[in-house]
C-alpha cells in the first residue's frame, strides 16, 4: 500500500488520547499532519504530545468534554480563526454505558451514552462543516459498530446509540455527495482497545487487531485520492481484502 503524505493538512480527532483516537493522531502525525488532539484527560493529552513531538507532525491539545456542546462550537470558531479550513475530522470518541436488559437503562445513562454518540457528533458535523467544505478535499470519518446492524440481546442503548450515528452520517454523506467534500463511517470490529475489554472481559485482548494496525484504513479514507462516500466500511472485510493474493 502506497504511504499517504499528509503534509500540512489539519486533522481533528476526538477520544485522541487512548485506543483508535491515539493509534490514528499518530499514524497521521507521522505522515505529517497537524492533529488537533481532542480528549477528557490532561495528562494522556500531553503523553500523545511527547509522541507526537517525535514525527513530522505537530499537535495542538484541547482537553474537553464532548457534551459540552457549547465547547464544540468554540472549538470551530478558533479553528476557522486559525486555519481558516479543516481537512480531516475524525469522530472517534464514544461510550458504551451499560450491558443489560433493556428495561433496566438508566435514563441519566441513556442521555450520557447518546449525548456523546450522537450529539455531540452532530454538533461536530454542524460545527465542521463550513470548515471541511473549505478544505480541498475535506474527510470525514466516524466509528460505529457492527452492533448498529446486528442486533445482540443486552446491548440496546449502544446499538441504539450507534444505528443513530449511522443514519445520521448517512444523510450527511448524501448532502454533500456532489461537493469534493467525503464522508464515511469505519467499523472497527473487535479490537485490543479497554472498551472492547470492558464487555468481553473473558477475552484474550491479544488476538485481537491492535489500534495501530487498524488506522491504516482510516488514513486511507482520510486520503484526497478516496472516492468513497457514505459508505459503511469495515476493518476486518478491509483486511481479509487486502490479504488476499494478487
Amino acid at each position: 500500500m502506497t504511504q499517504q503524505d499528509f503534509s500540512g493538512k489539519i486533522a481533528l480527532v476526538t477520544g485522541a488520547t487512548r485506543g483508535l483516537g491515539r493509534a490514528v493522531a499518530l499514524a497521521l502525525a507521522e505522515r505529517g499532519a497537524h492533529v488537533i488532539a481532542l480528549g477528557r484527560t490532561q495528562g494522556a493529552l500531553e503523553a500523545l504530545d511527547d509522541a507526537i513531538a517525535q514525527t513530522p507532525g505537530s499537535a495542538s491539545l484541547v482537553p474537553a468534554d464532548l457534551t459540552d456542546m457549547e465547547g464544540i462550537d468554540r472549538l470551530g470558531g478558533v479553528i476557522a480563526e486559525r486555519w481558516g479550513h479543516l481537512d480531516i475530522l475524525i469522530g472517534n470518541a464514544g461510550q458504551l454505558g451499560m450491558v443489560g436488559p433493556t428495561a433496566h437503562i438508566d435514563p441519566r445513562t441513556w442521555d450520557q451514552v447518546m449525548a456523546v454518540n450522537v450529539t455531540a457528533n452532530w454538533r461536530l458535523i454542524r460545527a465542521m462543516d463550513p470548515l471541511l467544505r473549505a478544505a480541498p478535499a475535506g474527510r470525514a470519518v466516524f466509528v460505529t459498530s457492527g452492533v448498529s446492524r446486528h442486533h445482540r440481546p443486552f446491548f440496546a442503548l449502544y446499538t441504539a446509540s450507534k444505528a443513530a450515528l449511522d443514519a445520521l452520517v448517512g444523510c450527511y454523506a448524501k448532502e454533500v455527495e456532489k461537493l469534493p467534500l467525503r464522508v464515511n463511517l469505519l467499523n472497527p470490529g473487535p479490537a485490543r482497545t479497554a472498551m472492547r475489554q470492558q464487555f468481553m472481559p473473558g477475552e484474550d485482548p491479544m488476538s485481537l487487531p491492535a489500534p495501530e494496525e487498524i488506522a491504516p484504513l482510516f488514513l486511507e479514507l482520510c486520503s484526497p485520492h478516496c472516492s468513497r462516500n457514505g459508505e459503511w466500511v469495515s476493518y476486518p472485510q478491509w483486511r481479509a481484502a487486502q490479504q488476499e493474493p494478487s
